[in-house]
C-alpha cells in the first residue's frame, strides 16, 4: 500500500448521503473491502467507510484512531467502539457490517444510521 489520500482510496466506491452533509463510502465486493483505511490520510469529519459482510476488523497500519459502528442484520446499531487505536483487532459477533470513521464521529453516524 502506498500513502493514499482518502479521496484516492475511496474515490471509486459507491456512496450514500446521510443526514445532509454526511457521506458513507460503501465497500461491498471483496476487492473493495480489502482497500480499508490503512496507510491513508485521515478522512474529514462527516465521512465514513461501511464494510458489508464484516464482523471483525484490524487497525494494522492505521495512522489515526477509529470509531466503529457495528450494524446487525436488520441495520440496527448493535455496538459502537470509540477511539480504537492502531494495531488493534475488534470483533462483534452480532454484526453484519461495520462503519469505520475517524475517532469522535462514531456517535454521529450511529444516530443517523440506526435502522436506515
Amino acid at each position: 500500500m502506498t500513502d493514499d489520500s482518502w479521496e484516492q482510496r475511496l474515490g471509486g466506491l459507491a456512496t450514500e448521503r446521510v443526514d445532509g452533509d454526511g457521506v458513507v463510502h460503501l465497500a461491498r465486493a471483496f476487492r473493495e473491502r480489502r482497500r480499508g483505511l490503512a496507510k491513508m490520510t485521515p478522512m474529514p469529519n462527516g465521512h465514513a467507510l461501511r464494510i458489508v459482510k464484516c464482523n471483525s476488523i484490524h487497525t494494522v497500519g492505521m495512522r489515526f484512531a477509529l470509531d466503529l459502528v457495528w450494524l446487525g442484520r436488520n441495520g440496527r446499531v448493535v455496538r459502537v467502539d470509540h477511539g480504537v487505536a492502531p494495531w488493534r483487532m475488534k470483533l462483534c459477533v452480532r454484526a453484519r457490517s461495520v462503519v469505520e470513521t475517524t475517532a469522535g464521529e462514531g456517535d454521529v453516524f450511529a444516530t443517523v444510521l440506526d435502522g436506515v
